[in-house]
């Protein structure tokens, strides 16, 4: 019996360290910390923005890729590109300017119905770049 005394001492002393840290991990981050504004139990992700003119072309097809979510990135023989990628292209398009209707912006994409599909891929590409008409701030 005094054998495991020790073993039975030393795994009680565990449970009251793992107990005493865990409402620590509960609270949240201290003030002075990076991330003292996050709450815990929430998601890090950011939220979809345009951005500016001047920033990077990956950060660019990043944010508009999140328009595009829903848009399919298999390569389909003799079409020009993914649905995926015509779709981040139209965004580009309606966020620098080069035009100011959804429909015109999303003219590449294909309007037959896939079976199992919700919609077409233009109509998945209108929905998303009003979307981003609707997101962007007023110039």
């Amino acid at each position: 019996m005094s054998s495991k005394l020790p073993r039975i001492a030393a795994l009680a002393a565990i449970v009251a360290l793992g107990a005493a840290g865990a409402p620590a991990l509960a609270v949240g981050p201290p003030a002075g910390s990076p991330n003292a504004g996050h709450v815990p139990g929430t998601s890090n992700k950011p939220v979809a923005t345009t951005p500016s003119p001047a920033a990077s072309p990956k950060a660019k097809a990043k944010a508009y890729g999140t328009y595009c979510a829903d848009q399919s990135k298999k390569h389909v023989a003799g079409e020009q590109g993914t649905p995926f990628s015509r779709c981040v292209n139209a965004m580009a398009k309606l966020a620098s300017g080069q035009t100011t209707s959804p429909a015109k912006a999303c003219k590449t994409e294909s309007k037959k119905h896939v079976a199992g599909e919700k919609g077409t891929s233009f109509s998945r590409c209108v929905k998303a770049a009003a979307k981003l008409l609707k997101d962007r701030p007023a110039a």
